[in-house]
């Protein structure tokens, strides 16, 4: 009877996880990663874009940021992006005498992992940003939009002569694949959070559920009634998944039903003069049923 109950147990589990999780597009979610991924490892064509040498710039960020190295790969990728379209802006803006704000995102604030609150302040920092490329080229950033695709920035890009705005949007574009892979990552961890998170509460219930029937058990038992009150409890359970109400209506009325009275095992009264007949089965059964009925486990 136990081995049958962990088994049906294993199988209410894994229907109830599958059943809270259904809605999840696991198809989009994979093929968007297989999007990412392909995207990782495609390499910008180099041999028709010249992009000015910020090498030092770039080495800069090691320096003036020492918290990069407790990041992830994936995060340390996006904030290098994401830091050289600032780096872009900045001197583009420094050439046109333009006013220019500083990127508000620090190393730490993607520590442990990314979260959609920081892809919220990206966002409005490459906002700001995209304000100082068209003040700074409106003839020629204004041929494209925010709504371009990867693929068109990076053709955009390619044809630039002006070698700072091509690496500004170059480096923007980076910085928007490597935001997508991350807001990906977020889903996913939040996903499995939740999953382990049901299966933590299911466990709990089934182990409430188990107390509970071992003291129903246990107070049959005490009472010596002549039913197998195991056989009882666990059948009444099993029935009062499905209808709780109904089941209950059942124990109260005619326990019997989920086990059957040993009326062998009633003692005959008034000192054995008075032996047991069929009808005491359903005397029994009654009296049971009562009990049951002001039972508080």
């Amino acid at each position: 009877m136990a081995e049958n109950d962990d088994s049906e147990f294993e199988k209410l589990l894994n229907d109830f996880i599958n059943n809270q999780l259904e809605d999840v597009d696991i198809d989009d979610t994979l093929s968007s990663q297989k999007k990412t991924d392909v995207v990782h490892d495609v390499e910008v064509p180099q041999e028709n874009i010249q992009v000015a040498n910020f090498t030092q710039d770039n080495s800069d960020i090691e320096e003036e940021d020492p918290e990069l190295d407790a990041l992830d790969k994936s995060e340390k990728a996006l904030f290098k992006a994401y830091r050289n379209f600032e780096d872009a802006l900045n001197m583009i803006a420094k050439d046109k005498n333009l006013s220019f704000r500083k990127f508000r995102l620090q190393p730490m604030d993607l520590t442990p992992h990314y979260k959609p609150s920081r892809g919220k302040i990206i966002a409005e920092d490459f906002e700001k940003g995209w304000d100082i490329l068209i003040k700074a080229y409106p003839d020629i950033v204004g041929q494209i939009s925010l709504q371009s695709t990867d693929e068109q920035l990076l053709d955009f890009a390619e044809k630039l002569q002006d070698d700072t705005l091509q690496f500004a949007i170059i480096s923007y574009v980076e910085s928007l694949i490597e935001m997508e892979g991350r807001e990906i990552a977020y889903k996913e961890r939040k996903l499995k959070r939740e999953k382990k998170r049901l299966e933590r509460e299911i466990y709990l219930q089934h182990q409430r559920r188990i107390n509970l029937m071992n003291k129903y058990i246990e107070a049959i038992n005490k009472k010596k009634f002549p039913i197998d009150a195991d056989r009882l409890v666990k059948n009444y359970f099993k029935t009062a998944r499905k209808d709780a109400d109904g089941a209950y209506k059942v124990l109260t009325n005619n326990p019997a039903v989920f086990a059957p009275i040993q009326v062998d095992k009633i003692k005959p009264r008034f000192f054995g003069l008075i032996k047991v007949k069929p009808q005491d089965g359903i005397r029994m059964n009654r009296i049971i049923g009562a009990f049951l009925k002001k039972l508080k486990a």
